[in-house]
């Protein structure tokens, strides 16, 4: 942990190196530089990092879905913040930033899935006011 102030940042393709210095332990697994610039570059993607220093220690991400029927929505794929940082607002500001992105965007709703399970995940979206969805269950497959 640091005390300089951690900055949040909006990632485009020109901006793959940033993710050149990420924490340990801050993804899920490494990052894959060919797909990390194809979801840059597609423009309905965003990626949104917090940086302490030049260290990617958080992100968020999450993709735009437009639809024929109904208005455009942004959909968060996963949040995700360095144990070090955690409860220091840090998934807050992620969010946060990524609601003014999808805003900016024309995005009329905002949602993330969250495992029923996780209380900590239902109550951080809970606090940042998001109305919790009873009876809502996902089906994936592998393809």
């Amino acid at each position: 942990m640091s005390g300089n102030p951690i900055t949040i940042r909006t990632l485009g393709p020109e901006d793959a190196y940033v993710l050149d210095r990420v924490r340990d332990g801050v993804f899920d697994a490494g990052v894959d530089p060919a797909r990390l610039w194809a979801f840059l570059a597609t423009r309905v993607n965003d990626l949104v990092v917090a940086l302490d220093r030049g260290e990617v220690i958080g992100f968020a991400y999450g993709t735009v879905l437009m639809r024929p029927d109904k208005p455009t929505e942004f959909f968060v794929n996963e949040v995700g913040v360095h144990d070090d940082y955690q409860g220091q607002g840090i998934g807050r500001r992620l969010i946060r930033q990524l609601q003014d992105n999808a805003r900016d965007r024309g995005c009329e709703g905002f949602w993330v899935l969250a495992d029923g399970a996780n209380a900590g995940a239902r109550a951080f979206y809970s606090a940042l006011g998001g109305a919790d969805t009873p009876g809502v269950s996902m089906f994936d497959w592998d393809l």
